[in-house]
């Protein structure tokens, strides 16, 4: 995978099947917890839907159930099927009243019917009627027959002792009270498992997010030096820490939420036609235009999340150039052109975030209007068919609350889009990173090195590209007995480096071969062969911690005593002990408070502490003042002593007792011999030889 502005540009697709299919595999070590918060979120899906219907029920039912129809029942009648029948839309459980010796029964879906009885009230009144009146309390016709009989609207009635009146009052009050309960509980229970679901949510999101990135990290830890060499160390780093925090938002706020909002939606749909039919047709009758505005949205929206992305990432770019180079711009004094550079890219940044913030704004106050215009219709529709006793008052509330429910999920679908695209796009670029091949890897029969390990290395016809079109070594084969100290040199560029690296396989040969004690180091586990290499580079690198830690690098099998006295063999110890808190002094990032003389001291503590069988020097003297390099070459052979070594240098007056010097020169080994033979010979070792002679 190599990676490039052009590919941080691509968006892919909003949603991608196989990728999605993918990231739930990561699931599967969770399945149980999954599983669990998917039956959490049911249940507070269930207590979102049933609280509206509870308070229609109070308001139908008992708020105003003082002018719900009655039918009259004999005792004997309570269990006959036609009269539970009749009840059965109601209640399970009968409630009935007696009132002038007649046993009524409440029931709001009965048609008009000679034995249907309804309690009105008129001038401050209430009366029994035969039958039923659109409104109760506001009668049209009110005629008083004699003292205790009345006409309503036509139909007979008689008074209401206020004793009666009250009865069926504390009916009503009692059932609130067990309503209010009810509601209580489910308020209280749906708090309790929210917090758990949230706290499972987040906790399965933080957990598969924490396998996502040892995953990756583990496969960067595998991966070659070519592979570094051609991806930016910066944008790896996105990988492992953006990426995946985005893939974690998809986890904790779009699938389980967009699970949830899917059973709001269909449970609102099915109670609204249960509820009523006519009213529930009015409400989706905005459902067309909402999803118009969503598609037209989601089009828009895609556009603009891919320019704010792109421009993003070359303000990413843009700031770690800068950053890293911050001494050349400062040197040159080009803080205000690349201030001028920034800018630029900046306002452009800006622009792009505005058209996104635009195409969000529109979306919402949109979603918003076609809410208020379902309300407008409910409120047109329904509150004449209130007034007109076609349906009642609390249908009406509990059809505005589920409508409120029903546009909260889809006016967060703007945001739940938008992180499902940055969840895709992340999830394609780190799949891509972890399906990228192993590139060095473990023989599939690997064979082991005889013990004692001689340290013989040879290299035969050796040819290598870094980019498999220019040869840095070509056709390159020499020997080195076990325990010789050997030092290779030659112009910058000719591949001195390139041989320590191959040896170490950190890059593979692409012809020939290279054997240590006779065997192919293709043919050795990776981690044998490592372990009896120790190499000191030029540009030593010290992690974050202490003196101690970077010596040992925390190997539990190295005491601090060991440590102590390898420092003492390399000249070390002096500067260490001259430091306040000596061998636990902090290093911060780099070793950027220790000189470059006292890094590299370190450095040779660090490699004969774990005392390699091979030892690799790469310019490890090039870049230290006349003391630190006196400390290092007198530390030289104690070192290379009962060890195979190989110096690469470039002052050629510290590898003058090697016992024997290779000349590269174009990738090709041209000569080899010891200091003196190859200074007789007159030859390219010689010029070089002679160049730094005259400088000096």
């Amino acid at each position: 995978m190599k990676y490039s502005v052009s590919q941080e540009t691509g968006l892919g697709k909003p949603y991608d099947r196989k990728l999605m299919k993918r990231l739930l595999t990561f699931i599967r070590p969770y399945r149980t917890l999954f599983a669990i918060t998917f039956i959490l979120v049911m249940v507070i899906a269930a207590a979102q839907l049933v609280r509206p219907y509870l308070i229609k029920v109070a308001i139908d039912d008992h708020i105003n159930g003082l002018y719900i129809p009655m039918i009259v029942v004999e005792d004997n009648d309570l269990h006959n099927t036609d009269i539970n029948h009749l009840v059965s839309n109601q209640t399970d459980n009968i409630v009935t009243f007696t009132i002038n010796d007649e046993l009524l029964i409440r029931n709001s879906t009965l048609e008009p019917a000679p034995n249907i009885r309804q309690i009105v009230k008129a001038n401050e009144q209430f009366l029994l009627i035969n039958g039923i009146v659109e409104s109760p309390t506001n009668p049209a016709t009110v005629t008083e027959i004699s003292a205790n009989e009345y006409l309503v609207e036509g139909l007979h009635a008689i008074p209401l002792t206020t004793e009666q009146v009250e009865q069926i009052k504390a009916y009503d009050i009692k059932s609130l009270y067990k309503l209010a309960i009810i509601y209580l509980a489910i308020i209280i229970v749906a708090f309790i498992v929210g917090y758990i679901q949230i706290y499972l949510l987040q906790y399965l999101g933080q957990r598969i997010v924490y396998d996502i990135r040892e995953q990756a990290f583990a496969h960067l830890q595998k991966m070659s030096l070519s592979y570094f060499d051609t991806n930016p160390v910066g944008r790896l780093v996105t990988r492992i820490t953006n990426d995946t925090e985005n893939i974690n938002e998809m986890y904790s706020s779009v699938i389980i939420s967009l699970f949830k909002d899917i059973l709001i939606i269909v449970g609102i749909m099915g109670v609204l036609l249960y509820m009523d039919w006519r009213l529930a047709i009015v409400s989706f009758s905005t459902v067309p235009l909402m999803l118009f505005i969503s598609f037209f949205y989601r089009r828009k929206a895609r556009a603009a999340f891919r320019d704010l992305r792109v421009h993003l990432a070359r303000i990413n770019s843009n700031i770690q150039e800068s950053l890293s180079g911050i001494k050349v711009i400062r040197a040159f004094g080009l803080q205000k052109d690349k201030f001028d550079e920034f800018s630029e890219i900046n306002q452009a940044h800006l622009k792009a975030n505005m058209r996104e913030l635009f195409q969000f704004s529109l979306f919402r106050p949109s979603m918003d209007m076609v809410y208020a215009l379902t309300l407008a219709l409910l409120l047109w529709f329904g509150g004449g068919s209130v007034i007109k006793g076609a349906i009642q008052f609390g249908v009406l509330y509990a059809f505005i609350q589920y409508s409120e429910q029903f546009f909260r999920p889809i006016r967060d679908l703007a945001e739940k889009y938008n992180i499902m695209q940055s969840a895709m796009a992340s999830a394609e670029r780190l799949f891509e990173l972890l399906d990228e091949p192993e590139q060095i890897s473990d023989p599939a029969q690997p064979k082991s090195l005889a013990i004692p390990v001689q340290g013989f290395i040879k290299f035969n016809n050796v040819t290598f590209s870094y980019d498999q079109q220019h040869e840095v070594l070509k056709d390159v084969s020499f020997q080195i007995n076990a325990g010789e100290t050997i030092a290779i040199v030659g112009a910058t560029g000719s591949g001195k480096t390139t041989i320590l690296h191959l040896l170490s396989r950190f890059y593979d040969v692409q012809t020939g071969s290279i054997e240590i004690d006779g065997i192919d180091i293709r043919q050795l586990p990776k981690q044998q062969l490592r372990k009896l290499i120790g190499i000191v580079q030029q540009d030593v690198f010290l992690f974050t911690g202490d003196i101690k830690a970077n010596i040992h690098l925390n190997n539990p099998d190295i005491s601090e005593q060991q440590v102590i006295e390898i420092a003492k063999y390399v000249n070390a110890h002096e500067f260490i002990e001259k430091l306040p808190n000596k061998y636990h002094e902090p290093v911060t990032e780099r070793g950027s408070t220790l000189s470059t003389g006292q890094r590299q001291l370190l450095a040779f503590a660090r490699t004969l502490v774990h005392d390699p069988r091979i030892l690799l020097l790469d310019e490890a003297t090039s870049n230290i003042d006349t003391y630190t390099e006196k400390l290092i070459q007198d530390a030289l052979p104690k070192l290379s002593k009962g060890r195979t070594t190989l110096i690469v240098a470039h002052r050629l007056s510290t590898i003058q007792n090697a016992d024997r010097i290779l000349v590269i020169h174009k990738g090709r080994l041209i000569e080899q011999g010891t200091h003196e033979e190859l200074l007789q010979k007159q030859s390219y070792y010689y010029t070089l030889y002679k160049m730094q002679y005259q400088q000096s």
